[in-house]
């Protein structure tokens, strides 16, 4: 919002949330009932591509904001390198509203120009007028309105919205009050509505005008240079015809100089050309390669988490996951192209995200690997592909260890135990590693024990298959608490584990059913808990269902310092800037500079790893979340 809101600054259809669409309801309820009464014959050129051009329209954006985010996580040719946050990501979350607007002027004007209805697909000589008005007035009048904008009067109540990103994403571009974005479209008008109405437009030329305005806003904003060099070198006037992204970069970090919309020569006629262009330019392009600190290897997960990463969809992947969205379901059949097209060319890992805090960066980077939420049904569940699995993980080991990361924390099932035993196998393999391989089990194991209420006596144990799991027992037994099992095989097991002195409270009873269940099989055993049960996970999934008459804490995850910087997507499903354990112990070994690996058999020391994680600013999660739906732990 704009500092000083001023007349027509929110959408009218603001208040219709997600459900904003329906405004196009009746463009498409009339072209269902032309087709259904009149058939394709009765559909001309410039209806027939009005809804998928708009369609068309969010393809294109979305593609230059995972390009985008992507290439700032790599941070080689980064123009401006500062913290995104959640503040921004909500603010630019609806950069689709100018693309329904467009839609709704679009089909009103088709009304009521008859032209419209008579356009061709293709006029040679209607392009070039529309490209000549652009070069011309359009540029001209763009020039002083945006000056104009600055104005201290209309810049509080309008411009000031958009100015409000400093680091600047593609979609940042079309982030403007809604009388904005009325002014802009009778700006861009001037080159769509001549040529129409002197009979020489066509539908196409329109088409690749909105393309190419699409195009350039989205280059100008990405945040990363992408200009080659040589093409200003062979055609050196080009530089007063299109701008970089680095020029108009400046814009938003100066404010008051490189005003032009597309072609910078009236910035160069009115002496309003940032003197440093150049040089950012040259700066930017050469780029700079940082080698991160910390590293942490995850993986996709159900079909539809392609969608949550940073370099996915904004608007989801900076809420916790939750496939049961209902437009989820909408998109599909992108998911499924996405995973097909990741098994096929997916021979490596590759970067999803770059954080940091203090002096250490961190990057995260993620396998083209899904397990579908059900281990049994998962690529990381069949025998047969472990072994390509593995082969995966260990390039990403070894690429690590060659750039000369400090630390690498293996996420979610890269760390199973029956995949590669919690990393054990690279390990041995590769005694001379550098990088240190982290599964995160001691700090996961202290969360879960910082999370049983104080005074416990007793816990019920519902499956010990992962190595948190059973660490969470023995220590229980070690402090004198009551563990109790129903699996025979499972206390048996545990028995071996725990010292002889303590294993009288390790107990195997079918009828004892205590409050606090803690395991990694709670969504097998929960029906039979009692009601108020209490229910600590282990697993670094979340439940799949959940009753309304218990209470559900978190997986073990803790709230992140406030000092972690570019933090604007949630991990998986857990809330907004909270962290899973296994991710942060790998921080906290680089923070404290730990050599040894923790994997297989080995595990940090509970206290002196929940002392450090409280030190450097992590936050345990104190308040337990009652769910009416796993998916939302």
């Amino acid at each position: 919002m704009a500092t000083r809101p001023g007349p027509l600054t929110e959408w009218p259809w603001q208040w219709m949330g997600g459900y904003k669409y329906l405004v196009l309801a009746p463009v498409a309820m009339h072209t269902a009932h032309r087709l259904a009464t009149k058939g394709w014959g009765d559909f001309d050129p410039a209806y027939t591509f009005m809804l998928p051009t708009l369609l068309l329209r969010m393809i294109h954006n979305q593609i230059w904001i995972s390009l985008s985010r992507y290439q700032t996580a790599r941070r080689k040719h980064l123009i401006v390198d500062r913290s995104l946050d959640f503040e921004q990501v909500d603010r630019e979350r609806s950069w689709d509203d100018q693309i329904i607007l467009n839609g709704l002027l679009f089909y009103l004007g088709y009304a009521i120009i008859p032209n419209f209805r008579l356009m061709p697909v293709w006029r040679t000589n209607g392009a070039l007028i529309t490209i000549l008005l652009h070069t011309g007035p359009v540029e001209f009048l763009y020039y002083w309105f945006h000056r104009a904008l600055h104005h201290h009067f209309l810049y509080s109540r309008y411009h000031s919205h958009h100015h409000a990103s400093v680091v600047t994403e593609p979609i940042t571009s079309v982030i403007h009050p809604f009388a904005e974005h009325l002014a802009y479209f009778l700006l861009f008008s001037i080159s769509i509505l001549p040529p129409i109405f002197m009979g020489c437009g066509s539908v196409l030329a329109g088409v690749l005008y909105i393309t190419y305005i699409d195009f350039m806003n989205n280059m100008g904003h990405c945040n990363f240079e992408l200009m080659p060099k040589w093409m200003f070198q062979t055609f050196p006037p080009l530089k007063y015809l299109i701008y970089t992204p680095s020029f108009h970069s400046l814009h938003h970090t100066q404010f008051r100089t490189n005003y032009s919309l597309f072609m910078p020569f009236y910035d160069y006629i009115y002496n309003t050309m940032d003197s440093s262009s150049d040089e950012l330019y040259e700066r930017s392009l050469k780029g700079t390669k940082e080698t991160p600190d910390i590293v942490h290897l995850t993986h996709m997960t159900s079909l539809k988490s392609t969608y949550h990463l940073r370099i996915g969809i904004t608007s989801i992947s900076s809420k916790p996951c939750n496939d049961s969205v209902w437009y989820m379901w909408m998109l599909w059949p992108v998911a499924w192209l996405s995973m097909v097209l990741a098994w096929i060319y997916g021979s490596s890992a590759f970067v999803v995200e770059r954080l940091k805090l203090k002096k250490f960066s961190m990057q995260g980077w993620a396998l083209p690997r899904y397990n579908f939420q059900v281990m049994d049904s998962s690529a990381y569940g069949l025998s047969w592909e472990r072994k390509s699995i593995n082969n995966l993980i260990e390039k990403a080991i070894l690429d690590a260890n060659e750039k000369g990361v400090k630390v690498l924390s293996l996420g979610l099932l890269n760390q199973a135990e029956q995949l590669n035993g919690s990393g054990e196998l690279f390990a041995k393999k590769y005694p001379r590693l550098r990088v240190r391989l982290i599964d995160g089990s001691g700090l996961a194991t202290a969360v879960v024990l910082n999370s049983i209420p104080l005074g416990t006596k007793q816990v019920f144990l519902c499956g010990s298959n992962s190595k948190v799991t059973r660490a969470t027992a023995i220590a229980l037994c070690q402090r004198g608490v009551q563990v109790i099992l129903n699996q025979e095989k499972e206390y048996g097991m545990l028995k071996s584990r725990v010292p002889e002195s303590r294993a009288i409270y390790l107990k195997f009873s079918n009828d004892e059913t205590p409050q606090i269940w803690i395991g990694d099989s709670i969504d097998d055993a929960q029906g039979r808990a009692p009601k108020g049960t209490i229910f600590i996970p282990t697993s670094q999934f979340p439940l799949k269902k959940a009753r309304k008459d218990c209470t559900y804490l978190s997986n073990p995850a803790m709230k992140i310092p406030e000092t972690m910087q570019n933090v604007h997507t949630c991990e998986n499903w857990l809330p907004r800037r909270v962290m899973s354990a296994w991710r942060i112990a790998g921080i906290l070994h680089a923070l404290e500079g730990w050599e040894m690996h923790e994997c297989g058999d080995d595990m940090m020391n509970i206290e002196k790893t929940w002392s450090a994680a409280i030190k450097h600013g992590f936050k345990p999660l104190t308040k337990p979340c009652s769910l009416n739906s796993g998916t939302d732990l």
